[in-house]
């Protein structure tokens, strides 16, 4: 046993870590895993790639994990792919050495396969000491495959690798050279315990320290839900994007999710970028007069204007300070503002409305928009300096009815979760009774995307809560939900299964529907099945008409 003396934790709150492998390593996790069950609660995952990704994606929706212990090309594929840190078990040189006297027992000829990137210090080893080594890199198990094939060729009998590399040498009849010892596994313990050592003490710092819930990114990597390939290559851009600095664009339809992604590269930055633990400020250039807009981003001094805050009021540049600014909405900045947003982004400092004095500002911008702001550029419409220091790097989100495979899924999360905040349970039956409501679903166009999905799911939790005994048929969904039985151009209605008297066919205007709701623009927003933003794009419109 290593650690006489266990590691300042909780005892309350273990670390939990998870082993991910499908090769013989997982006989070395298991091993290792005896000497660490006092200091962490210690769980193996016997899947690879892709399906671990999966399960361990589904599996942070609800449960916490504080790291992920994984080797070589599994390793490499999974640290793109989660919201949470992997640490990669490396054989070190001992190792290689230890592997490679083993191999010469069998062979005077010897295989050596990594992943990736081959190493130089063997092959000075290899001219220094007289071994014929023959190395070779591989990045996909086809790939592994066929070098081993080669080296078998070539006569070679022995073969030092990883896991996957020494399965599939035995596998074509040679001898496979396991080249991790119990040491390189311990190491990687060790690491991932400090690293769970470390984020706990930066929780404990953030508790001393609280920020309003306003100022937080609520979501993450995890929430990010579907499995079709668009959304996987949604991950893998929000991951990628998190390790820089540079502006973000996203571009999406209303209710694809803008603002969801945007707070999961916030929370997947490194804290020296912004990190879950610094500020998320969002606003909506749309939903703000741009008299308002001005004050709201850059603050203003006191006595600005008429109404002027006493003693002045800082900005939301200077809110988000060492965290991240989310313009949503960007297209809609009047151009007077786009002019002053640039020299923020150029200067990294501020000047309140009515002052003089400049203040720094370390802010990461990510903006959204649902237009064509290229098009805008064109129109004159958009500053063309602006949209290219605001699009350094781009990411444009799939709409609903592009993925297919992803609805009845996210249907099945989203009437789980409505009817848990109901206090009522699912039905047993929900898969197939869901199954059997596919082709309604699927023929239908989503223009609100998941947003439109997710409030659907609401209405239904809310009718099947209410009966029990109800099941969710295809006739149950369309009372419900009428629009869904409507052809793509006829205009959406709400209505309910114990309606007696049919709505108009058009669509209410939202005028109608805010004095319905006392001017309750959210209320008024839940009912028309839109966002706050189409709410108030919307009313822009009827009065411009």
């Amino acid at each position: 046993m290593r650690h006489s003396t266990p590691l300042p934790f909780d005892p309350a709150d273990k670390p939990v870590i998870w082993t991910v492998s499908v090769s013989r390593l997982s006989e070395l996790f298991r091993d290792i895993t005896l000497e660490y069950d006092a200091l962490a609660d210690i769980e193996p995952i016997n899947l690879g790639f892709d399906e671990a990704a999966r399960h361990i994606r589904e599996r942070l929706a609800a449960e916490r994990c504080d790291a992920v212990i994984a080797a070589g090309s599994n390793a490499a594929y999974l640290k793109g792919r989660l919201s949470i840190p992997v640490v990669i078990a490396k054989a070190s040189g001992f190792d290689f050495m230890q592997a490679l006297a083993r191999a010469r027992k069998v062979s005077d000829r010897i295989g050596v396969i990594t992943y990736q990137e081959d190493m130089p210090a063997l092959a000075e080893f290899a001219a220094t000491f007289g071994v014929p080594i023959e190395q070779r890199t591989y990045a996909t198990e086809e790939d592994a495959r066929a070098q081993i094939n080669d080296l078998k060729a070539a006569g070679i009998k022995a073969i030092v690798g990883a896991g996957l590399i020494t399965d599939l040498a035995e596998e074509a009849g040679l001898t496979g050279v396991f080249v991790y010892s119990a040491a390189s596994i311990r190491q990687a313990f060790d690491d991932a315990l400090e690293l769970a050592r470390l984020a706990q003490l930066e929780t404990n710092r953030s508790r001393r320290h609280v920020v309003a819930d306003t100022l937080r990114a609520k979501h993450g990597l995890a929430d990010l839900r579907g499995e079709s390939e668009a959304m996987e290559r949604v991950r893998q851009a929000v991951v990628l994007y998190a390790k820089s600095p540079a502006t973000v664009l996203i571009q999406g339809e209303t209710g694809s999710g803008k603002e969801l992604v945007a707070q999961a590269i916030h929370r997947e930055s490194p804290r020296t970028l912004g990190g879950a633990n610094r500020p998320f400020v969002a606003v909506n250039c749309g939903a703000i007069a741009e008299s308002l807009l001005e004050s709201e981003l850059f603050g203003h001094e006191e006595g600005a204007f008429t109404g002027a805050r006493r003693g002045g009021h800082a900005g939301l540049f200077e809110a988000a300070n060492r965290g991240t600014l989310f313009l949503d909405e960007i297209g809609e900045m009047p151009l007077a503002l786009q002019t002053r947003l640039l020299r923020v982004l150029e200067e990294r400092e501020v000047v309140r409305v009515g002052g003089t004095r400049p203040i720094p500002v370390n802010v990461r911008i990510i903006s959204a928009t649902h237009c064509d702001l290229e098009a805008r550029v064109r129109e004159g419409r958009f500053r063309a300096d602006l949209f290219y220091r605001l699009a350094v790097l781009r990411l444009s989100l799939p709409p609903l009815r592009d993925r297919p495979t992803d609805i009845q899924p996210l249907a099945e999360w989203s009437l789980r979760t409505a009817l848990a905040s109901l206090g009522a349970r699912a039905h047993p039956n929900l898969p197939a009774e869901l199954a059997a409501c596919a082709p309604l679903l699927l023929r239908y166009d989503w223009p609100g995307n998941v947003r439109e999905l997710r409030n659907l799911t609401e209405r239904l939790a809310l009718f099947l809560a209410a009966e029990p005994l109800q099941a969710l048929t295809p006739s149950f969904v369309i009372g419900v939900a009428p629009e869904l039985g409507a052809s793509p151009h006829t205009a959406p209605q709400l209505a309910a299964p114990f309606a007696s008297a049919p709505r108009a066919s058009a669509p209410e205007r939202v005028t109608e529907v805010l004095a319905r709701f006392g001017g309750r623009r959210d209320a008024a927003a839940d009912y028309l099945g839109v966002s706050r933003t189409t709410l108030w794009r919307r009313l822009r419109e009827e009065q411009e008409t």
